[in-house]
């Protein structure tokens, strides 16, 4: 019986001191969600995924009633319902779209403003301060918000992390990388490595949107054959003895086979026609 005890207490002592002594285990950043992402890239850092799900919800509760009412089947009223809620997210992703193209034309203008302002006699800190107040009417405010952090904490590497969090942009993280890795170098170089960073991105800026505007009529197709169908329903809603026929089985299966073909056909259509997403491999 001793020698249980004492073999238990044993194991019991060896438990805490595995548990006092064992390295903590390293926990992985949570990678942020796609609606996280879309409004951190579309500049609306400070709206709540929760928000944007609310207002989803209630545009889509909205379109369902309001259907309801206008045709008296239940079975269009939940497809609107549908479209209603889908429209924020469709909305945010477009603005943040947008929000990237209007950046990477932008940025070849801020990196010359970041190499005049070197070659007058600015540190890369000043330089990179100075936008928040001369650069692109896009990118002042978060070299604003850096030029306060640099100015409180004094940690360069730490107010460019945040300098990236706040712009969200792939073009953006390529810019903050460089800088960072020219600033831990040091040297003389910094001016000729700030022309050849913007003669790269003016080039990359105008090959892209070359090509978004020779496939646009791809993109802009695609959206017009998707809603046709839906427009075309919305007008048979005005017309009861019309839409009523939704309401049968048969109806509910010609929505749902329909509104599947829609999605399948636009996001390959889509897939087709975009030029590939630049990543936040940085990030």
């Amino acid at each position: 019986m001793g020698a249980v005890v004492g073999l238990l207490a044993g194991v019991g002592l060896l438990l805490v001191w595995l548990s006092v002594s064992a390295p903590p285990a390293v926990r992985r950043p949570r990678t942020p969600g796609r609606v996280r992402r879309h409004l951190d890239a579309a500049g609306l850092a400070g709206t709540s995924v929760a928000g944007v799900w609310t207002v989803a919800a209630a545009l889509g509760v909205v379109a369902f009633l309001a259907l309801q009412v206008l045709s008296g089947t239940a079975t269009v009223a939940v497809a609107f319902g549908l479209i209603g809620g889908y429209l924020p997210h469709a909305v945010l992703a477009g603005r943040a779209r947008r929000r990237q193209r209007e950046l990477a034309e932008v940025w070849p203008e801020a990196v010359d403003n970041l190499a005049s302002a070197v070659r007058a006699g600015l540190s890369l800190p000043e330089a990179l301060g100075q936008l928040g107040e001369r650069g692109p009417e896009p990118l002042r405010e978060p070299f604003r918000a850096f030029a306060a952090d640099y100015q409180v904490t004094g940690r360069f590497g730490d107010a460019l992390d945040r300098l990236k969090g706040r712009l969200a942009d792939p073009v953006g993280d390529r810019v903050v990388e460089a800088l960072r890795l020219a600033r831990e170098v040091g040297g003389g170089e910094l001016g000729g490595l700030l022309r050849n960073l913007s003669s790269f991105l003016r080039e990359d800026a105008h090959t892209r949107s070359e090509l978004e505007a020779r496939q646009a009529w791809t993109v802009n197709g695609a959206r017009l054959a998707v809603a046709a169908p839906w427009l075309v329903l919305l007008m048979l809603s005005f017309q009861h003895e019309v839409i009523v026929r939704y309401a049968s089985p048969a109806g509910a299966v010609v929505l749902v086979g329909g509104a599947a073909v829609c999605l399948v056909a636009y996001r390959l259509m889509v897939r087709a026609g975009r030029l590939p997403v630049e990543r936040r491999i940085l990030a």
